[in-house]
């Protein structure tokens, strides 16, 4: 009896689990591609500054530099939003797919996702691509993956101390 209510209840945290990473994904998409508050290419080209960056850490830089200068909420947002947009993608990829539970296979995925959303975002000029942008997510997707590893070792040590 037991194993069967394990098992209704792992199933359930299953399809929660996936209903959670489909409501994840759809909010991305929203923020990264939808949003009203993005700025297209022809907004950043319209203010005199490039539509790329390809330089890293320099995007990172100037807003350090400028932080005494402008609006905290901005960079604050920029550099902490770009860690936490991806932070999650570093949860969910181990937590709901078997393939990747390595920490590199998860990193080069992250990796892989944010780039497509800077190229895509590039390219559908909805916004600009910043090679600090994919630093930064990456970044995020490798703490959300530290997150769920350690999750992990603390359920394991403790069902270790249950038998």
């Amino acid at each position: 009896m037991l194993n069967l209510i394990d098992f209704k209840h792992k199933k359930w945290i299953s399809a929660i689990s996936y209903a959670l990473f489909i409501i994840y994904i759809v909010i991305a998409v929203i923020l990264l591609f939808l949003s009203p508050y993005r700025q297209s290419a022809y907004e950043i080209n319209s203010a005199g500054t490039n539509p790329y960056n390809i330089i890293p850490f320099k995007t990172i830089t100037d807003y350090i530099k400028a932080s005494s200068h402008i609006n905290q909420s901005i960079w604050m947002s920029n550099l902490f939003g770009n860690v936490l947009a991806f932070f999650p993608l570093g949860i969910f990829l181990p937590w709901l797919f078997k393939r990747f539970i390595g920490f590199w296979r998860t990193i080069s995925s992250v990796f892989l996702a944010t780039s497509s959303v800077e190229i895509l975002q590039f390219a559908t000029r909805v916004g600009s691509f910043d090679i600090d942008d994919i630093i930064l997510n990456t970044i995020g997707g490798a703490f959300g993956y530290l997150v769920i590893k350690i999750i992990y070792l603390l359920i394991l040590k403790g069902n270790t101390h249950e038998h």
